[in-house]
């Protein structure tokens, strides 16, 4: 008897000391800037953009290729003050492929916060400023600036084309 109340004595012991299991439940945790493209002419009606293309300046990996979308999310660079995109799109007009570019950047302030111990930190991107090229498909975009980026709950530029 006192062996198996010792047995469990040491079972308790033994289980009481584990830690709880931490999950992070934000996911994900760093905002992704997110953008709506639109109509030039008709700036309320959102716009797909035919067979296109993402990838960040210096990088040799797409985030996208040739999709039709009119909405995207792309991830910022937490370790620099700036970020530039390559935006290609075709017209899907039979065989022949007419890629258009358009090159758009974004500048930042970066700014760490804790979220918890299993999620760690977060990076929140202050004084947020976008410009495109002159020269490109992108025919105006709004805001041109922006105080935080630190959600997800809607589009943070409109792009139109």
């Amino acid at each position: 008897m006192k062996r198996e109340i010792l047995l469990l004595l040491l079972f308790c012991t033994f289980f009481a000391g584990c830690e709880k299991d931490d999950f992070c439940v934000k996911n994900p945790v760093t905002s992704k800037l997110i953008i709506d493209f639109y109509d030039d002419t008709n700036r309320e009606t959102l716009k797909k953009v035919q067979a296109f293309s993402v990838i960040a300046v210096g990088k040799t990996d797409s985030l996208f290729t040739n999709r039709s979308v009119n909405s995207i999310s792309i991830p910022l660079n937490s370790l620099s003050s700036e970020t530039i995109y390559t935006f290609k799109k075709n017209t899907t007009g039979g065989a022949t492929a007419d890629n258009t570019i358009a090159t758009f950047s974004i500048e930042y302030d970066t700014e760490e916060a804790f979220v918890s111990r299993s999620c760690g930190f977060k990076v929140i991107f202050k004084n947020v400023a976008f410009s495109a090229a002159t020269n490109s498909w992108i025919t105006a975009f709004t805001p041109t600036t922006i105080i935080n980026l630190d959600d997800q709950s809607a589009a943070h530029v409109q792009i139109f084309h």
